[in-house]
C-alpha cells in the first residue's frame, strides 16, 4: 500500500506543476498583450485579465502537492483564459491562422 500512495502522491504532484505552468503561461501571455486588444475582443480589461491569471497562480502555488479547492479554482480561471481570451487577442492582432 505504500507504493501506492507514493505513485499517487506523485501524479497529484505532477499535475498540480501541469496546472502551474498553465496559470503561469496565463499570466505571461496576459501580462505581454496590448491593453487596446483586450477591449477589442469586449471579453475585460487587460487589469482584470492580469489581476485574475495572478491570482490563479497564488492560488496553484498554494495548492501545489494536493487537489484542493484552491487548485481547482486556479486552474478554472487559467483554462477560461487560455481557451477563450487567448484566441480572441490572437485573432484581434492578426496572429491567428
Amino acid at each position: 500500500m505504500q507504493i501506492l500512495s507514493n505513485v499517487r502522491g506523485l501524479i497529484v504532484l505532477v499535475l498540480g506543476l501541469l496546472a502551474l505552468g498553465a496559470e503561469v503561461f496565463a499570466l505571461a501571455h496576459a501580462v505581454r498583450q496590448r491593453q487596446d486588444a483586450f477591449a477589442a475582443t469586449g471579453k475585460q480589461t487587460k487589469t482584470f485579465w492580469v489581476a485574475a491569471p495572478a491570482i490563479a497562480t497564488l492560488m496553484g502555488v498554494a495548492a501545489l502537492g494536493g487537489i484542493g479547492f484552491l487548485a481547482i479554482i486556479g486552474i478554472v480561471i487559467a483554462g477560461v483564459y487560455l481557451a477563450d481570451v487567448r484566441p480572441a487577442i490572437d485573432e484581434v492582432l492578426g496572429r491567428r491562422r
